[in-house]
């Protein structure tokens, strides 16, 4: 066969043992995953070899969506990292076979300290299932592999029950994006749900104001020193009345005969888009799209200015 054929027939293959375990989930991974729900302390993984790279997967899985997840290797566990095994942890022993020495350490100190163990297995009769609360079926008919040795279809069914694990313990959580995006603060994600128009805003920088009579060529240097591509023009109050931006100079200099004698009060007197401090900036970047404008004025409750947020402050976050 071609290499594309070889490529389709291995996903094939992993596509037919995930159905299969389709059609095998039971009423123990429902209690399995009420078993992690409930317990008040966190979850142990563990597992030897590619079986523990699955296992080191889906504890990432688990904390990051919620539930307090950590891998022990099983023979660091047996020289001491066990002993962040407490009291009302729940352990997720991984094992294809279901035997193995390091099991003949491991069981024997979990059921000593009373911690319930979740298998995935692919032997419902080996030692791990018998020594399990709740046995999780991760039989496959065969690997991938075409010799049936490489942990190929067996390790994809192991890491799909993690995620089907993980994904139900979060809904029953009522776990939401919000939550997520508090536990990933450095992401993509984290930045839109949490970034705030204060947090990108230039808090140090000088604001472009001027008043109703400022001539015009105040004006044009109040907007070039201060670098925001516009100048919010306040009322006798302190109030926002409106903003003249670049593209309001290019017109009037297109449109008008003479401009030497122009004052702000010559611009049109539409209130600009404003928002608070304490907008999301993805809101604040939808406004922007939703309006085709580069900024918004950042305004107080009493409508005085506190900020101008520009398109490019928020793109430069990281926020799209």
């Amino acid at each position: 066969m071609s290499i594309l054929q070889d490529i389709k027939q291995t996903v094939q293959e992993e596509l037919e043992e995930l159905r299969a375990l389709a059609e095998r989930v039971d009423e123990q991974f429902v209690q399995a995953v009420e078993l992690i729900c409930s317990t008040p302390g966190k979850v142990i993984l563990t597992g030897l070899g590619k079986s523990g790279a699955i296992a080191r997967k889906i504890a990432a899985t688990l904390t990051s969506t919620g539930t307090p997840a950590v891998f022990i290797h099983p023979v660091e566990g047996a020289h001491g990292d066990f002993g962040l095994v407490q009291q009302g942890d729940v352990a997720i022993l991984i094992s294809k076979s279901g035997t193995g020495d390091e099991l003949q350490t491991i069981l024997p100190f979990l059921s000593a300290q009373g911690i319930p163990i979740i298998a995935i297995t692919g032997d419902p009769k080996s030692l791990l299932a018998r020594s399990s609360t709740f046995v999780l079926d991760a039989a496959v008919s065969q690997e991938a592999c075409p010799n049936n040795l490489a942990p190929t279809s067996s390790t994809t069914v192991a890491l799909v029950i993690g995620d089907a694990l993980a994904v139900a313990a979060l809904k029953q959580k009522r776990f939401t994006s919000d939550d997520f995006a508090r536990l990933h603060p450095g992401g993509a994600l984290g930045r839109k749900l949490l970034f705030t128009v204060q947090d990108v805003i230039r808090s140090d920088a000088e604001l472009p104001l001027v008043s109703p009579g400022t001539p015009l060529a105040e004006i044009i240097m109040e907007i070039t020193a201060k670098r925001f591509g516009a100048a919010i023009v306040l009322d006798e109050q302190g109030r926002v009345e409106h903003l003249i931006t670049d593209g309001d100079l290019r017109r009037l200099m297109e449109g008008a005969v003479n401009h030497t004698d122009c004052t702000a009060d010559d611009f049109p007197h539409t209130f600009p888009k404003t928002v608070s401090g304490d907008t999301l900036a993805a809101v604040a970047l939808q406004m922007m799209k939703r309006h085709k404008i580069n900024q918004l004025v950042v305004v107080d409750e009493e409508k005085r200015p506190r900020g101008i947020v520009h398109l490019h402050d928020i793109l430069q976050a990281g926020i799209l």
